[in-house]
C-alpha cells in the first residue's frame, strides 16, 4: 500500500484552498505540476525549517481520463448535486484541488503561488479560499468544528483506501469540498439556546446533548452516520473559517472531508440537505448556503512521483485518397 499525503495533521494556523479546471490543450502542464508539487514544498520549507508547511493535492473525476492512462480510483465520480424540499447542494466545476496547510500565511502563499505559477494558462481559478485558525478551533458561529473526527489509528483507517476494496488505489483518499456563506446577521440574532439546538452541542462547553434533549434537525443529529453495527462511520473534517470583515462581505465556511469511501460524506451531505426522514433538513442550513461543491481523489506519494503514462492521443485524420491507387493520374491514355 503506497503512502498517503500529509493529511492527517494538527490544526495550523492558516489554510488555503485553490480548486482549478484543466482548460484543453493543458493536460501535459497539470500532469508536470502534480509531479512537482512536492519539490515546491521542500523548497519553501527549507526557506523556514522550523516552520509547519505541507500540501494535499487531489484530482476531479473528469480529469482523471485526461491525464492518466490506467485504471482509475473504483469510487471516483462527479460531486452528486442534492436538491431538498427548502436547501441545495450544488455541483461545481473543478479538476484539481490543492489544500495547503501552514502556521505561517507566507508559506502557504508561496507555494500556491509557485504552483499556479507552473501551471500557467493552462488551467482557470474556479474557487480560492484562505482560511484561518479561529480562537479554540471555533467556526465564526462561534462553535468548536471538528469535533468528531477520529484519532490515531481510527483517522488513518477512515481516511485510506481499502487495498481489499481497491489495490490500485490503496493508500489513497476521497475529498469533498463545499464553501458555505453564512448569514450572520440571521444567525447572531438567535438566542443562544437556538443556537444550541441547531447545533446540538452547548456553545461555550462544547458539550453534546444527550439523544433526548438534541432536536432532531440538529446539525450534530444529521451528521453521525451510523452503521449496520451501530458503529460510527467517520470521516476527517479539515475545516476553516473564511472571509471579509466589514460590512456585508462574504464569511463562512470551507468545508473539506477525507474519506475512504465518497458514500460516508454522500449519506451525510443526504441527510442535512434532504432530510431524515425527508424533509427533516439540517437546521442549520437555514443560515448558511452551500455555494460550491465538488469530489475529488487524493493519490499516494508514490502516484504522484511517477503518474501513469498519459493516455494516447486520436491519431490525425489522414485525407481521403481521390483517383486510382496505382501511381497513375488517371487521365486515360494519351494518343
Amino acid at each position: 500500500m503506497g503512502t498517503g499525503q500529509h493529511i492527517l495533521t494538527s490544526k495550523t494556523p492558516t489554510a488555503v484552498f485553490l480548486v482549478v479546471t484543466v482548460d484543453d490543450g493543458g493536460e501535459q502542464a497539470a500532469r508536470d505540476a502534480l509531479e512537482g508539487l512536492a519539490g515546491i514544498v521542500t523548497t519553501v520549507s527549507s526557506r523556514v525549517p522550523d516552520a509547519t508547511l505541507c500540501a494535499v493535492v487531489a484530482i476531479g473525476s473528469d480529469a482523471w481520463d485526461r491525464l492518466f492512462s490506467g485504471p482509475r480510483p473504483a469510487e471516483l465520480h462527479p460531486f452528486v448535486e442534492l436538491t431538498g424540499e427548502v436547501h441545495t447542494a450544488p455541483a461545481t466545476p473543478g479538476d484539481l484541488l490543492l489544500h495547503i496547510k501552514s502556521d505561517r500565511a507566507d508559506l502557504a502563499y508561496e507555494v500556491g503561488r509557485l504552483w499556479t505559477a507552473q501551471l500557467g494558462d493552462a488551467v482557470t481559478t474556479v474557487d480560492e479560499t484562505h482560511g484561518f485558525r479561529y480562537f479554540d478551533m471555533r467556526d465564526l458561529i462561534g462553535f468548536v468544528d471538528g469535533t468528531e473526527n477520529p484519532n490515531g489509528p481510527d483517522a488513518v483507517s477512515a481516511i485510506t483506501v481499502d487495498p481489499d476494496q481497491d489495490p490500485d488505489f490503496a493508500g489513497g483518499s476521497y475529498v469533498a469540498v463545499q464553501r458555505y456563506v453564512t448569514e450572520f446577521s440571521e444567525w447572531n440574532a438567535l438566542p443562544t439556546s437556538d443556537q444550541e439546538d441547531a447545533i446540538g452541542r452547548s456553545k461555550l462547553e462544547n458539550v453534546e446533548m444527550d439523544d433526548d434533549t438534541k432536536p432532531s434537525n440538529a446539525h450534530t443529529a444529521l451528521t453521525n452516520l451510523p452503521d449496520v453495527d451501530g458503529e460510527p462511520q467517520d470521516i476527517v473534517r479539515d475545516n476553516m473559517p473564511y472571509g471579509d470583515i466589514a460590512g456585508d462581505g462574504v464569511k463562512g465556511t470551507y468545508f473539506i472531508a477525507y474519506s475512504k469511501t465518497p458514500a460516508i460524506t454522500e449519506e451525510m451531505l443526504r441527510h442535512m440537505f434532504l432530510g431524515d426522514p425527508p424533509g427533516n433538513h439540517d437546521r442549520l442550513l437555514d443560515f448558511t448556503t452551500a455555494v460550491t461543491g465538488t469530489q475529488f481523489f487524493a493519490p499516494t506519494a508514490e502516484f504522484l512521483a511517477d503518474l501513469p503514462p498519459a493516455p494516447e492521443t486520436e491519431p490525425a485524420e489522414q485525407p481521403t485518397t481521390v483517383g486510382p491507387s496505382d501511381g497513375s493520374l488517371g487521365i486515360g491514355s494519351l494518343r
